[in-house]
């Protein structure tokens, strides 16, 4: 016993100088930082905040001209744009041949959209317009799923739609018109078949091990959101027919994946657990955008110009986290479970959603948003925020020029 109590007083004595030194040097940090706290709290004037990056008109216009150049100089003979070659270690599930049939028909119908938008009128970029137009008329109606595992062809239909709906206003002779409005309505009944059972559309259909006719996988809230923007465009520009009774089940999905703070869960599934981190304001940064503006223009009250105004602020301050994940070649390996591909995406509903607030916002947005975009450019003129084998510049371009065309057509000549 007595060599046991000498053994332990023998250990704690080198101890306590120790302890005691410590405390010592814990009360001085607390001391120093209670007064900076204190010193902070009477300053009478906070910190300068510097204000807010924007662009300039002339900006945009120089930066667009070389994102133009870019898609003129980089389309296929056959006047799509992107291919299945530049592959990686890691490539995304892509049942062949028909997910690069999709990977192409929506990396073509960005890239052509944002051509249209950019209202460039020199010889070449007209030449890639018509190029760009006659592959979609021949090729979009034969646009399907790969297999029963995917469902990546409805990005094809909606954003080939946002192409035609372009199109359609820039072409003058009636029958032609008439054209494109056919082709859209073909492609509005299309998305319709994929329509998921749960409401809504998704891009894969592989965890349920199911095999039905109608898709029984993941609807997600951001292509449910995407689907029916491009419709309601198709139908404000050409009075295509949606079917009511699929609009209402598919707003009905995002609604389910609404959280009260108006972030979007990221797939139906995920409306169990809303507050993991890709479900949060974070995550939801992108999704928030092409959601809460679906719902306006689909009557939804609840989202009021308080919401959107709220989600454009968080969104300019916060889209570094977007940024984080972007060129990362891993999907969702960024915080908040954050995926490249969702940044340019996100730039691009940033439009769709700050173009529903009263026109006397717009200028600001847009300056702060295309001084964003302009720092991003690449050397070659072209923006990308994913390595998707060869689609990702093409895609990522056209959503950039069709945002900078909205930038620039809110502020004023000279501004």
């Amino acid at each position: 016993m007595h060599l046991r109590s000498s053994s332990n007083h023998a250990m704690r004595a080198p101890i306590l100088p120790l302890l005691s030194s410590v405390f010592k040097s814990s009360v001085f940090v607390f001391a120093f930082a209670f007064s900076a706290l204190a010193i902070a709290e009477d300053a009478s004037t906070p910190p300068a905040t510097p204000p807010p990056a924007e662009a300039s008109r002339a900006a945009i216009d120089t930066a667009i001209r070389r994102g133009v150049d870019f898609l003129v100089t980089h389309q296929n003979k056959n006047g799509s744009w992107g291919g299945p070659t530049r592959t990686k270690d890691l490539n995304i599930y892509a049942p062949l041949p028909g997910a690069h049939h999709a990977f192409r028909a929506g990396a073509s119908g960005l890239a052509l959209a944002g051509l249209l938008d950019s209202a460039d009128i020199r010889p070449e970029v007209l030449a890639a317009i018509d190029k760009g137009a006659a592959w979609t008329a021949a090729e979009l109606p034969h646009l399907r799923r790969a297999d029963q595992t995917t469902t990546y062809n409805v990005w094809g239909h909606a954003y080939g739609l946002r192409a035609i709906s372009r199109l359609y206003q820039r072409e003058k002779e009636p029958a032609k018109k008439a054209a494109w409005a056919s082709l859209a309505q073909g492609q509005v009944d299309l998305e319709n078949r994929y329509e998921d059972v749960n409401g809504g559309w998704g891009y894969l259909d592989l965890f349920d091990g199911l095999t039905t006719q109608k898709p029984s996988g993941l609807p997600t809230s951001f292509t449910t959101a995407t689907v029916l923007l491009a419709m309601a465009e198709a139908r404000e520009v050409m009075g295509v027919k949606l079917d009511d009774k699929i609009v209402k089940h598919s707003i009905a999905s995002i609604e389910y994946q609404k959280t009260p703070d108006f972030c979007y869960v990221y797939s139906f599934s995920h409306r169990w657990r809303p507050r993991v981190d890709i479900n949060r304001p974070a995550g939801s940064l992108a999704r928030s955008q092409s959601c809460n503006a679906c719902l306006r223009i689909f009557g939804d009250k609840s989202v009021t110009d308080e919401v959107l105004t709220t989600w454009a602020d968080r969104f300019l301050a916060r889209q570094g986290f977007l940024s984080n994940g972007r060129k990362r070649p891993v999907p969702h390996e960024a915080q908040f479970r954050i995926a490249g591909y969702f940044y340019y995406y996100g730039i691009f509903y940033f439009t769709r959603a700050a173009d529903l607030l009263p026109k006397a916002a717009h200028a600001k947005y847009a300056k702060r948003l295309a001084a964003i975009i302009l720092d991003l450019q690449e050397k070659d003129g072209s923006w990308w925020d994913y390595e998707l084998y060869d689609y990702h510049q093409s895609y990522g371009t056209g959503y950039v020029l069709m945002a900078l065309a909205w930038c620039r057509d809110n502020i004023p000549a000279g501004g």
